[in-house]
């Protein structure tokens, strides 16, 4: 991947092309989780295999620490590529370095993830397993890729330099139904390192999330300090969600957090990290739902 930021769209895109061509030279396995950057991924890796005659299985890991519907998501873009689907049902929460939520949770639970992935790959013969980082991914605390680099998994699109802008513009192109979905990424990021996570807590956070979002927002994190509930969103959706607020009180204050916080810096990726990296205790890795940011 070249870090010249002059670098056209056009040259990105043919060196995507160009290393998906390569790594379909042989079977392969895509690691799906039914968003945008996984799934331009596959679609390279179908269209990119019927080229070369390999095969392209989807592996999608539906888990506890992921957003129930996402499952139902992955099938259906999946079936949209034509590409083979398997699902692999994993708890992540019987690992007591997830469980307990430490600051370096996304080494392991990544590392558990690709792990099942690959050995579900290799009962296909897949001469690889691809994932979807691209190199936005790059400039947030992700420790997971280190899991992935250890794993030898593929990331074709970081390798090819495509950025989240990039890979929304060529998932369009390909006519991907995906391609403006907002990112999913894994529940835990919702509370802070070292409050353990539970299933009880995880599906509270979702049944808030999906509740906000099924007011029209666009991006929405719900995080979690105790029993306070901080909500980002998106700062020109502020002014309709302010419309809402005795209703999104009310509600919230029902799945049991007893404060209810708009938070004025607005939605931003990986906040729950801010702390760490302003103290100097983290830097910057990967990690992500099979790319997605968090």
């Amino acid at each position: 991947m070249s870090s010249d930021r002059n670098v056209s769209y056009e040259e990105k895109c043919r060196r995507l092309h160009g290393l998906m061509s390569k790594y379909t030279s042989r079977d392969v396995a895509v690691a799906f989780s039914g968003g945008a950057d996984s799934a331009l991924l596959l679609k390279m890796a179908v269209v990119h295999g019927t080229e070369n005659g390999s095969s392209v299985v989807a592996i999608t890991a539906d888990t506890k620490l992921h957003p129930a519907g996402d499952e139902a998501v992955a099938r259906r873009v999946a079936e949209e590529t034509g590409a083979e689907h398997r699902v692999l049902k994993i708890c992540e929460l019987d690992l007591a370095q997830i469980a307990e939520n430490p600051v370096d949770r996304c080494y392991h639970c990544k590392k558990f993830l690709f792990e099942a992935i690959r050995k579900e790959a290799e009962k296909v013969k897949a001469a690889e397993v691809l994932e979807g980082t691209n190199t936005d991914d790059l400039k947030q605390y992700r420790p997971g890729l280190r899991a992935v680099a250890e794993l030898g998994i593929r990331s074709p699109l970081k390798e090819a330099g495509l950025t989240k802008e990039d890979v929304r513009k060529l998932a369009k192109e390909y006519g991907i139904s995906v391609a403006n979905r907002p990112s999913a990424p894994c529940l835990a990021t919702r509370f802070p390192y070292g409050d353990g996570l539970t299933g009880e807590k995880l599906r509270k956070v979702e049944q808030g999330e999906n509740y906000l979002k099924n007011l029209g927002l666009y991006n929405v994190r719900l995080r979690v300090h105790r029993d306070i509930a901080r909500i980002e969103i998106d700062l020109c959706d502020m002014g309709t969600f302010l419309d809402r607020r005795e209703e999104v009180v009310r509600n919230l204050k029902e799945l049991g957090y007893r404060y209810v916080t708009l938070d004025l810096e607005g939605f931003r990726s990986g906040s729950m990290d801010e702390a760490l990296l302003e103290a100097g205790g983290i830097e910057n890795g990967g990690d992500g739902k099979y790319g997605e940011r968090k």
